[in-house]
């Protein structure tokens, strides 16, 4: 059944709790904390525009990072206030608490059309335990909610769970702000019933990771492309060595099974025939976790579908890169989850870059609709710059596989179901 969203509310004059996804990148510069990529914040401004234009006083809460319940300054919400502000054209108020007086005397003195922003949530533990009395003092403020936070809806914590049920509880509404809206849409109902062919991408380091979602996408999808780490467990499931390729060996039965259900179900499950194979050298640079930096030595294309033993494969070759562009020419859905191979080096990019483009090629001359699935995929079609030349690219990475695994999502569950009649009466 549909969710109720924030355009079936009527939210004039009232204070509108909205949960946004604000986890953004942010680097140190000059002692101040600077954010290195806002595309989270821009993503949130239709449902904010819309809020400010109706009426509402509108609340935001967001995590950043993972404080662990300390007022870590490296993690507070203050920079993304600022850059709200700039975005919207209009002042934010911030909050450096999420609970208490302070939080609730400033969310007195709102009018109709401002925007407060309260500090970092997760500064606080009981957030990610879902604690019931910290999830009553956040709701102290809330006559309606909004869930705007798709890459957290996984999670059933206070913000995004707890708060809802009470304001639920009150005989509140809870609906789906405008992005949560478009990610069960494109995530949900287009892939319920997606326009054929239906071509799945899926890469990426670990079958294991990925295999729910490959057993259900097997029930629906006309052709699999496999590409990244993981399509050497599964050339080490059909026998072949594997070299120094990252492999997971006890992943091995779940590739057979994925393969002899692709077989039975008449699904067409590609993997790359040549790859980009090069040789490890460690070195005694580190990286910001303290690990050796292992330099790529000898970057070749290799046909051979046994990898040299000195070597590791790290992206798909040119023929793989044909193949799979030729099947994505064709589609008229394509569901892309996982680069196809280590595409940050550059070394190792192309076959990446080469899939973004056929992707885009095909939503833009074919009209196929492509739905990019969150995570490294995402960061992989911004950095090909094709990011406008796809039909949408979801926000959430843990959230978009465990939709796409057939999961309730904790926070999706918690918003209100709009009526049979298609309305937001509550009959």
């Amino acid at each position: 059944m549909a969710k109720l969203t924030v355009k079936d509310l009527n939210v004039t004059g009232k204070r509108v709790f909205v949960r946004v996804d604000f986890n953004v990148p942010l680097e140190e510069k000059d002692g101040q904390m600077v954010i290195t990529d806002e595309t989270r914040i821009k993503e949130t401004l239709p449902t904010l525009r819309l809020l400010i234009e109706r009426g509402a006083k509108t609340i935001l809460t967001a995590h950043l990072g993972r404080p662990k319940g300390q007022r870590e300054a490296t993690m507070s919400l203050r920079p993304v206030a600022a850059r709200l502000a700039d975005m919207l054209g209009r002042p934010v108020a911030f909050c450096d608490d999420c609970i208490g007086e302070k939080v609730e005397k400033t969310a007195g003195a709102l009018q109709n059309g401002d925007v407060l922003l309260l500090e970092n949530v997760r500064y606080y533990n009981e957030e990610e335990k879902n604690d019931p009395a910290f999830a009553e003092k956040l709701a102290k403020v809330a006559d309606l909610y909004v869930n705007d936070a798709f890459g957290a809806a996984h999670r059933a914590h206070a913000s995004t769970e707890g708060v809802a049920r009470i304001v639920a509880a009150r005989g509140g509404q809870c609906a789906a702000g405008l992005l949560m809206e478009r990610e069960l849409k494109f995530l949900g109902d287009e892939l319920d019933k997606p326009a054929r062919p239906f071509v799945v991408i899926l890469g990426g380091a670990k079958v294991s990771d990925k295999i729910k979602v490959i057993d259900r996408l097997l029930e629906k999808a006309d052709t699999i492309l496999i590409g990244g780490a993981m399509a050497y467990t599964f050339r080490l499931a059909q026998g072949y060595k594997t070299g120094k390729s990252l492999v997971e060996p006890d992943a091995i039965e779940i590739a057979k099974s994925a393969l002899a259900k692709a077989k039975a179900k008449n699904v067409q499950f590609l993997l790359p025939t040549d790859d980009v194979v090069a040789n490890p050298v460690k070195t005694d640079k580190l990286d910001k976790k303290g690990k050796n930096i292992i330099e790529w030595q000898n970057p070749r294309v290799s046909s051979d579908m046994n990898c040299p033993d000195d070597a590791a494969g790290l992206d798909i070759g040119p023929a793989t890169v044909k193949a799979y562009s030729d099947v994505v020419a064709k589609a008229k859905t394509i569901l892309w989850n996982g680069p196809m191979g280590l595409f940050e080096n550059k070394q190792f990019a192309a076959g990446t870059f080469a899939v973004a483009q056929a992707v885009a090629d095909t939503t833009q001359k074919n009209g196929a609709v492509s739905i990019i699935g969150g995570g490294d995929s995402v960061k992989a079609i911004n950095k090909a710059k094709l990011g406008d030349k796809v039909t949408f690219m979801s926000t959430g990475g843990g959230a978009s596989l465990e939709f796409l695994e057939g999961a309730v999502l904790p926070g999706v569950a918690a918003l209100s179901e709009k009526a049979s009649c298609g309305c937001s009466c509550s009959h």
